[in-house]
């Protein structure tokens, strides 16, 4: 696979295949950084929230030694907000993101897992990523799966969705999205602090006076703009807040704040209130994970301490999730954990969840990892 300026080259018109045909792949052998998981840098198709044919990257990790009869059961992995900009799609990165990924992965690899992750769409291919566009997460989660048996005849046909933040909404999406791989078996899902309440994000972020904050707001506006033509970022924003949204956009998570130091929030997102509601409506009905019932096992899992998604809104999604129809709704809160030390803290329980529903039996040994304060 080629990258010109952080791009994967996809061919034009794109070949003939069905969502989870894969398109090219990169065996990079056995990956240090993952346990000495062969790692494999992929290349697939997939669909996006209004059924357009679309090539979609991402990462596949098979652990090292011999699978097990029947073959390694898969957790396709849905990372939290890197960025929209290519060089942010964890495929090129060594940890896939962040640190505290790798040592979830590599966690999951360890207990017997193979591991498939998604750049999602526009993240590391042509085009604006769409974030936050569930329908668009979910297809590029459950697809990935599909492309992994290309690569491999050592996967099993059961396969998990897991997530943390923007991740666990493609999670919930991707348990929608499940029926696609009608020759797999979905056996569940695990959604960590997952992204929800997208309807209030604007004006929260503009009440809240935080510019640090600016950064997934105009991810998100950004993202609805490259699914609804009726979204004009630039025309929404104005010449002066455009150009501030220009430059965050080009740049990843942790290097977006830096532009963001001299503006207020009321600046950078001039939107009157029937802006504000027209746009939160479209986030909402793209985006919320809590909109339609859920028919396999979900475990949702939330730091207490958490000040990026606030339990109370976690809450709410397992309660929404219930009160559709969902029969198998199991939350796990964890006290005194913040957004992301809930990931080392809870690798045990999901882990345990994995096993009740299909999976390995967890290893004799598990403890939880530590993850410094975020």
């Amino acid at each position: 696979m080629k990258l010109t300026d952080h791009t994967y080259e996809v061919p034009q018109p794109l070949p003939p295949g069905g969502p989870g045909t894969l398109i090219a792949a990169t065996d990079h052998g056995p990956d240090p950084a993952f346990a000495a998981a062969r790692h494999w840098t992929v290349l697939y198709h997939s669909v996006d929230a209004h059924g357009v044919d679309i090539a979609v990257s991402g990462t596949v990790l098979l652990p090292p030694g011999d699978a097990p009869s029947g073959g390694w059961p898969v957790v396709s992995w849905g990372h939290g907000t890197t960025g929209v900009a290519d060089k942010c799609a964890p495929s090129q990165t060594p940890n896939l993101g962040f640190d505290v990924y790798a040592q979830e992965l590599r966690s999951l690899l360890q207990a017997g897992y193979a591991v498939t992750a998604t750049d999602y769409p526009g993240l590391g291919t042509p085009g604006m990523h769409t974030y936050l566009v569930g329908p668009d997460e979910g297809n590029a989660i459950t697809d990935i799966v599909s492309a992994a048996r290309h690569l491999s005849p050592d996967l099993a046909p059961t396969w998990f969705a897991m997530g943390h933040s923007q991740g666990g909404q493609a999670a919930l999406f991707a348990a929608r999205a499940a029926h696609r791989a009608s020759d797999l078996r979905f056996a569940g899902t695990v959604a960590i602090a997952p992204a929800s309440h997208l309807g209030t994000m604007l004006p929260g972020v503009i009440a809240s006076g935080q510019s640090s904050e600016l950064s997934f707001a105009l991810y998100s506006l950004a993202g609805l703009s490259a699914t609804d033509a009726s979204v004009d970022l630039n025309q929404m924003l104005g010449p002066s807040a455009a150009q501030t949204a220009s430059q965050v956009l080009s740049k990843c998570l942790k290097d977006s704040y830096a532009p963001l130091a001299h503006v207020t929030t009321r600046q950078t997102l001039p939107l009157k209130a029937d802006q504000l509601g027209q746009v939160g409506k479209k986030m909402s009905a793209y985006g919320d994970p809590d909109r339609a019932p859920i028919s396999d096992p979900v475990l949702i899992i939330q730091g207490a301490a958490d000040h990026d998604v606030p339990p109370q809104w976690t809450a709410a999604v397992a309660r929404n999730l219930r009160s559709l129809g969902s029969p198998s709704v199991t939350e796990h809160s964890y006290p005194g954990a913040d957004h992301d030390q809930v990931l080392g803290q809870s690798i045990c329980d999901v882990l345990a969840f994995f096993s009740a529903h299909g999976g390995r039996t967890p290893p004799d040994t598990c403890a939880p990892f530590s993850v410094a304060p975020g």
